[in-house]
């Protein structure tokens, strides 16, 4: 810079004198470069700009100002954006404890400790020179983002099922931060209900008609490039009455043995579960076993029953109920004979399964088996009244095995299985709100697809169990 300064003065000289050289000429053009380099050596100067400086609020930021032959002229720093004198030479003018000044090899060092927002902006280094000289540096201030829990959804928020909702998160910080949302779990978030994404962009997460399974706890996410980035947890409640699905409306067993029923149920807020027989509260002792097994809003009651006898059998329910309903389920437990071995003259046979045909066994050779519906047989067997007048006047003799038996019916078209919840038919086992299920007959669909081959022309039915004679 120095040298371009000396080679313009030249060319300015040679412009005044364009005649040729005399020593007086050379004279005057010597002295004139003499006082140019004199003048440029003596007068201060910036060696170096001043750097844009970037930290964290609460951290230190030094900005140097390097100036050459500063001689007897002083050096100022200036926050621009303020108007305020921060310092003048080696004294610190602002009130301001956090600045300071330092000087080593020509640098002038501004120190800004634990820095706030405030000190964001444009600093200025000046020389009291005629005229003044100066150049400009910025100190960038950014802030880690910051959720602001007073304008965003509480920790914890409810809302009744197929009800619309509008979760929101706000958060500060410099830059501006983004927030992101997804579920703790890991499942997809479903938006307007015919897109699910994982991770959802924006303040707000709205979402419509919300069902039990939107239930859990939802992260709220803000990054601004800022370390570190921060998250909220919003749980997330869906309320809903209780409902109750019962695998098998009708479950059969021998006196003497055990036999576990069930059921499922669905509720939110947490329901009180329990069993009732014969209009009394079901509690675990000798005789009964309770086992109830709970998995967010959803819950198995299991109930076993023990040696079982006269008295044990009859209808049995299941009860869910919260603060917004009750409902529950009915399992009627009937008795079935224990397998017996028949006399010389009796073919005894047993249900080997509910939907496939039963063999017959007979120690007599030349005796042929027909086939009648078991439905019949059940009927008569749960409800004597209705018995055909065919079943009077016979007599059978048997005799008792050691072996026990037990059989279920299930209520779900199809024999379906599984924690789904589903429509049913007439007395389906999916029970909602008030209603309740008393399985008074067995289900339409197990009466006509089982059949039982029986001998000839008798069927007697009697309380010990089902005995077919040969006439």
């Amino acid at each position: 810079m120095f040298i371009l300064t000396v080679i313009k003065l030249l060319l300015i000289a040679l412009n005044i004198f364009p005649s040729r050289f005399t020593n007086r000429r050379i004279m005057f053009i010597i002295y004139m470069t003499n006082l140019v380099t004199h003048v440029m050596m003596d007068e201060p100067r910036f060696a170096q700009p001043i750097p844009n400086v970037t930290v964290a609020v609460g951290r230190d930021a030094n900005l140097p100002c390097v100036v050459e032959h500063l001689g007897g002229y002083k050096v100022a720093w200036i926050h621009i954006d303020r108007q305020m004198i921060l310092t003048i030479h080696r004294h610190v003018i602002s009130r301001i404890p956090r600045y300071s000044i330092t000087y080593t090899d020509n640098t002038w060092l501004l120190h800004v400790n634990q820095a706030h927002q405030d000190d964001r902006g444009y600093y200025m280094c000046q020389v009291n020179t005629n005229p003044m000289i100066s150049q400009v540096g910025y100190l960038q201030v950014v802030v880690p983002p910051n959720i602001l829990d007073i304008e965003s959804t509480p920790s914890s928020v409810a809302v009744r099922e197929n009800q619309n909702i509008n979760m929101t998160c706000r958060a500060d910080g410099f830059p501006s931060p983004k927030i992101i949302w997804r579920r703790e779990d890991g499942e997809e978030i479903a938006v307007e209900k015919k897109k699910k994404v994982l991770v959802y962009d924006g303040d707000v997460l709205p979402l419509t008609k919300v069902s039990r399974n939107e239930m859990g706890a939802y992260l709220c996410i803000a990054t601004n490039g800022v370390p570190p980035s921060v998250s909220k947890r919003i749980i997330l409640d869906v309320e809903f009455s209780p409902m109750i699905w019962v695998p098998n409306q009708l479950v059969g067993a021998p006196s003497g043995t055990d036999v576990t029923i069930d059921c499922h149920t669905e509720a939110h807020p947490k329901a009180i579960i329990y069993w009732v027989y014969n209009s009394v509260m079901v509690l675990p002792s000798k005789k009964y076993k309770t086992d109830y097994t709970e998995n967010s809003y959803r819950a198995h009651m299991k109930l076993t029953i023990r040696n079982l006898q006269y008295g044990d059998f009859g209808n049995y329910r299941c009860i869910s109920k919260n603060s917004l309903g009750e409902t529950e389920g009915s399992i009627r437990v009937y008795e079935i004979p224990l397998p017996s071995t028949p006399s010389k003259q009796v073919t005894h046979t047993t249900v080997e399964s509910r939907e496939n045909n039963i063999i017959p066994s007979s120690r007599n050779d030349t005796t042929k088996a027909l086939q009648t519906d078991v439905g019949y047989a059940m009927k008569n067997d749960l409800y004597p009244g209705s018995a055909s007048s065919s079943s009077s006047g016979m007599g059978a003799s048997s005799s008792a095995a050691s072996s026990s038996t037990s059989m279920q019916t299930s209520a779900l078209p199809g024999g379906a299985t599984g924690n789904s919840l589903s429509s049913l038919g007439t007395k389906g086992s999916l029970a909602t709100g008030k209603s309740t299920f008393d399985a008074d007959r067995p289900p339409n669909q197990y009466a006509s697809s089982v059949a039982i081959p029986v001998l000839h022309r008798a069927l007697l039915l009697l309380g010990s169990g089902i005995y077919l004679t040969h006439l």
